[in-house]
């Protein structure tokens, strides 16, 4: 099968898959990581990555989220790895795609990646830059709706020394969240290009916190 027939067929099982998916986490949002992660790799030496291994990743890389599998994080890479062998991807190329899915994610920023390599990088700086922003933040407050969080609590500080775990099972109002994860992300990206964009967007976030917080105390 050709790398183009396995990519569009990954699509429409995602697609299905993710059908009825809560908004931040839904087909739309792997298909802007999978754009963005196309444009990252652009920059990059095309001998220096496998284009198969980034889109699939990608594509898959939110397939079951843990935070919606009550925190099982073998759902994902399970369901990933029976759909390529289904499309009969070579063993290295569904190696690699499971490895991107299980170490991806932010998990409070205190956890070591346990695999490493571009196609990695680019998907998730891809994956990060759909975090911050304006849609980043338009995620973020859907994301809390859904589970039903508080906007804000100025008596409930942000933590940012969570371990794995906690930073897991967190209630906090969603604008803690910001601290905890969404301003920290501009320094963590991997690429050259997953940078520069990220500058722009951590802008954004910081210029729509403070016209939050004035409108909070009635400044404007």
């Amino acid at each position: 099968m050709k790398n183009s027939d396995i990519i569009e067929q990954t699509i429409q099982f995602v697609k299905e898959t993710l059908a009825n998916a809560e908004g931040g986490h839904d087909w739309f949002h792997i298909q802007r990581v999978f754009k963005n992660s196309l444009l990252i790799a652009k920059d990059e030496n095309p001998n220096d990555y496998d284009s198969l291994v980034v889109g699939l990743g990608a594509l898959l890389h939110d397939i079951a989220d843990s935070k919606f599998h009550d925190g099982d994080e073998t759902v994902g890479p399970a369901i990933a790895r029976e759909f390529l062998n289904s499309l009969a991807v070579s063993e290295s190329v569904i190696d690699h795609v499971v490895n991107i899915i299980e170490n991806i994610s932010f998990k409070g920023g205190n956890t070591e990646r346990k695999f490493s390599s571009l196609e990695l990088d680019i998907v998730q700086d891809a994956d990060r830059l759909d975090a911050i922003g304006a849609i980043g933040i338009a995620r973020t407050f859907n994301y809390g709706g859904f589970k039903n969080r508080a906007i804000y609590d100025p008596e409930i500080q942000p933590d940012l020394h969570m371990d794995k775990e906690t930073y897991k099972k967190s209630t906090a109002p969603t604008i803690n969240h910001f601290y905890e994860k969404l301003l920290l992300l501009k320094d963590r990206m991997n690429t050259t290009s997953g940078k520069k964009i990220a500058e722009q967007r951590h802008e954004f976030m910081e210029q729509f916190l403070a016209q939050f917080y004035d409108e909070w105390n009635g400044v404007k």
